[in-house]
């Protein structure tokens, strides 16, 4: 039977997310048929005095991937 899992994190703890990740496939066993993945674009940090030429200070973006795995079941 195929299910899917959602993993989230920010832009700034990738390597902590794909350790997430790979400890679950290794615990749970399951086949991974697919992983997909979506990044929010970057807005600008709130009280930020940005100028126009670009020098702003960005806050990390949400990191969102979706594991479509079988069980056994």
């Amino acid at each position: 039977m195929q299910q899917v899992k959602i993993f989230k994190a920010v832009e700034s703890d990738t390597g902590s997310l794909e350790n997430e990740i790979n400890a679950w496939i290794r615990e749970s066993g399951v086949r991974v048929v697919s992983v997909t993945g979506n990044i929010a674009p970057q807005s600008e940090a709130s009280g930020s005095s940005a100028s126009a030429l670009g020098q702003g200070r960005f806050a990390s973006s949400d990191v969102v991937l979706i594991v479509l795995y079988e069980t056994g079941e």
